[in-house]
Order: structure tokens, then sequence, then C-alpha cells
């Protein structure tokens, strides 16, 4: 009865305009729009104007479409609507001006990458072979090969890190990127990068496991995989990125990383992240701090073994380069040659250089900020990830009825800002919610000795609010 009153209120509108009584009754959609914008309270003239803009050529349809929309406008102020049906008015976003654009994760974390090479002036090579949902960025990077990008979509998982090493071995960024099961059959190469000390940026998109698991849930399951999923000491520096927008950040910090340490960097997203979007400002890449390569090029002195006293980072000499000529592999090499070495002292000197390049990244790196609340109190919610959203809306509503509780969100997860130890310690009790059976709680009580405890879900769907706000409130209760 409601779509048969609807259809004869349409007809009577759009009559005057000549129309096929078939034409008449397709603008139910707009009838309906109209109501709608009148229960959002939202203005109708830009879609008045989107309409006579499309329809210039024909008025009639035009003003059809917009007399069915005022219709059901109409409609919606005139009608004695049931009891709680009112003007539902959404205030204006507290945002800073500019050009805002709808993009996903995966799509802000393609534009970060290319982004990261303007920076380094370095091009971009990403291989990598189609998995759910890592695939969308291979998507997106094959749309812009305009600013310098290649793209390759290889046989298999190993195939495509190998080749990415290959491209990063000839003087541009390799990138690879799978989710938990690819990243585990790149694992031999991602230690060969480590060994050869290339940069390389690894992109892992998270989805529930294990095996193929569940391709199109969500967890945070491969952090321990990220921190110590390879063979002997491999270590790495590891990041994660918090909402849709963050990932174009973190993947440009991902390629300053890379090609600053000669190191290969672990980025963290999820399946939430990578399909969920949010408006982005559009950014202004001048206003950020490029970080342009430094190839050697000079041949006087040269070996594939010299570093950066500093940051301890590997020269990268351009294969062909005249003078330069070198080979590099997996073998342990010779601190100061470069040459093969079975020495035993000289490869428990290169075992502790590569560790203390990594370790050493802590200091390039910002302090740890606290998102929400003060530096010290009752409690801290830490997070990492996805888990952004919803322990930053459960610690607002909380400290908005007067509870102390803090929101720490952690980007640098190998190595750890500097501060991080001494920031947790001005709190009485930690909470770190995860969407794993509690990775991150143990690597904190491990390295910083505190009684952190665990709010854990593994389900393949991120936390709700309520979920984070009763576990804050039954915690701060057994300690009322």
């Amino acid at each position: 009865m409601i779509i048969i009153e609807i259809t004869k209120r349409v007809i009577a509108a759009v009559e005057p305009y000549g129309l096929s009584h078939k034409f008449a009754v397709r603008c139910k959609n707009m009838w309906t729009l109209g109501l709608v914008m009148w229960l959002f309270d939202r203005d109708r003239s830009i879609t008045v104007g989107n309409l006579e803009k499309k329809f210039a050529s024909k008025p009639e349809i035009a003003q059809a479409n917009i007399a069915a929309l005022n219709s059901g406008h109409s409609y919606a102020e005139t009608a004695e609507l049931p009891s709680g049906v009112e003007v539902y008015q959404i205030p204006r976003a507290q945002v800073k001006p500019g050009l805002y654009r709808n993009a996903t994760g995966s799509d802000a974390l393609a534009y970060g990458l290319i982004a990261g090479g303007r920076l380094a002036n370095i091009p971009i090579t990403f291989a990598s072979y189609p998995i759910t949902p890592a695939s969308s960025l291979l998507h997106t990077l094959a749309q812009h090969k305009e600013f310098d990008v290649v793209t390759f979509q290889a046989e298999d998982e190993i195939a495509a890190v190998c080749a990415a090493i290959g491209a990063s071995f000839g003087g541009t960024l390799g990138v690879t990127s799978s989710s938990g099961p690819g990243i585990s059959l790149k694992g031999e190469a991602i230690s060969l990068a480590s060994a050869t000390e290339l940069p390389l940026v690894i992109v892992n998109t998270q989805r529930g496991g294990p095996s193929t698991g569940l391709p199109t849930k969500t967890e945070q399951s491969d952090l321990n995989q990220a921190l110590f999923g390879r063979h002997a000491d491999t270590i790495l520096p590891v990041i994660a990125s918090s909402t849709p927008s963050d990932c174009f950040d973190v993947a440009i910090e991902a390629v300053r990383l890379a090609t600053q340490f000669s190191t290969p960097v672990l980025l963290l997203s999820d399946g939430y992240l990578a399909n969920a979007s949010e408006p982005w400002l559009v950014p202004d890449l001048t206003q950020f701090e490029a970080f342009p390569v430094q190839f050697e090029t000079d041949p006087e002195g040269f070996s594939p073994a010299n570093r950066n006293p500093e940051t301890l980072s590997r020269v990268w000499a351009k294969p062909g380069t005249p003078g330069l000529e070198h080979r590099i592999g997996g073998i342990e090499k010779d601190y100061d040659t470069g040459d093969i070495s079975y020495d035993a002292d000289n490869h428990q000197k290169m075992t502790n250089v590569r560790k203390a390049k990594i370790d050493g990244i802590a200091k390039f790196i910002p302090a740890q900020t606290v998102s929400q609340g003060p530096t010290s109190g009752q409690l801290a919610i830490v997070g990492w990830g996805s888990t952004y959203g919803p322990i930053h809306q459960a610690v607002k509503r909380l400290r908005a009825v007067g509870v102390d509780v803090s929101h720490i969100h952690i980007r640098y997860l190998m190595p750890f800002p500097e501060n991080l130890g001494e920031l947790l310690s001005g709190y009485e009790r930690i909470l770190v919610p995860e969407m794993n059976t509690g990775q991150l709680v143990e690597v904190l009580r491990s390295k910083f000795l505190i009684d952190a405890k665990r709010l854990n879900k593994v389900s393949g769907q991120p936390f709700k609010i309520r979920e984070i706000v009763d576990a804050i409130e039954s915690l701060l209760g057994e300690s009322s």
C-alpha cells in the first residue's frame, strides 16, 4: 500500500511535464530522496543544480525529477509521521579547511608510497601477487605509472619479493605486499634483503588466520610474525597505520626508514583499514620534508661494506656505475671489505652491527605522545593499528564523565620510541586491546616489566566502542 501511495504522489508531481507514465514511476527514487533529505536536514539546492546541469538539453526531464524531489520533501514536512520520526540534524564537522576526497586505506597507502618515492627522489618498483585483502594496493598503483611507478604481478609470492629485492639492487625502491600467508612465503627473501642491507618496503594487510582462515575478515594477529617471524637474528623496523588516512603518512615513513637505513621495513595494515574509507584532507607535498636518496658515486676507497657512521646504513651504489662494481649476497660478509667471510668474530660483529642499526632508528623517530588524556594517571589504554577508532571513542566518552583514562597509540613497534617505557610507567594500570590473543601486551610486559592487562578479540570483526568502555569500567571497578 505504501508503494502504491508513493507512486500516486510521484505521478501527480511530474504529470505537468507531459512525460510518460513509465517515466513517472521511475521518479520514485527522487521522491524518496526528497523525504530522506528532509529527515537529515540536507540542502536540496546542490541536487537541483546537478539535475539541471545533467539534463540541460532535456529540461522537462530535469524539472520532472526536481518536482518529484520537492514532492517527497513536502510530504515529509506536512505528513503526521509516527512518533520518533523527526529531523535528525548532523552538525558541521570541525575539520581543517582544504580539499577533501574520500579514500580507503589502500588508496591512501598507494598514494603514500608514490609520495614517498617523490620525497626520496627515487622510482618505485612494486612487485606483488594477488591475495585478499591486499590486492587493491596493486590495482591502485597500476593506475599511476605516470609517477615513475612500475608494477609487476609475479607468478607467486616468492617471485614477487625477489623481484622487489632485485629492483632495489638496481637502484629503485622495491616494494612488495601481501597478507599473512604470503608474508610467510616471503620470509626467506626478506631475510636475504636484511643480509644484503638493501632498502625494501613490505606491506602486510592482515586478515583472519591461520592458513587461509578468514580472507575477508580482519585481525591483528601477524604482529609476532612481523617482529620475530624470520630465521636467525633478522631484526627489522616495524610500523603500523591506525586509520585509513594515516596509511598515507605511514607509507611515507616506511619509505624514509627503508632508504635512510638501508633495510627492509614491515608496514602493518589490515583488512578493516584497507577497505574502510574516510574523508581525507589531500596534503600539500611541498609541506613534507624531503629525504632524497644519496647514491654512492665516488670510486675512491669504495667498498660495498662502507657505512654511514651516524645511521650505520650501508652505502647504496647503482650497478654499472664506473669504479663501483660490486657483488652482495646472503652469505656473511667481512665487515671491512664486504667479501665472503666465515670468521667467527666477524659474524658476531656483523650481527651486532645489523641489530645496532635497527635499534638506533629509535633516535630518528618521534617521541611517543598521548592521543588523549594526561601523560600520567590511573589508567592508560595502549593500542596499535586499526583499534585506534574504537579506543579513541571509548576514552573520549569516559573522559567526558570524569574518568581518569588516557589513550596511547603506538605507530613504531620495532624499535619502540625511546620514551615509551618512561611514559607507560606513569600510569597505575595499562590495558591493551588487540584483535589477537595478546601479542603486543606480551612484548610490553617483557620489554618494560609492567603488569599490562589484555583485552582480546579474534572474531574477524573490529572492536565495538561498548566493549572497550565495559572493559575500562570493569578494570577500574576492580581497583576501587
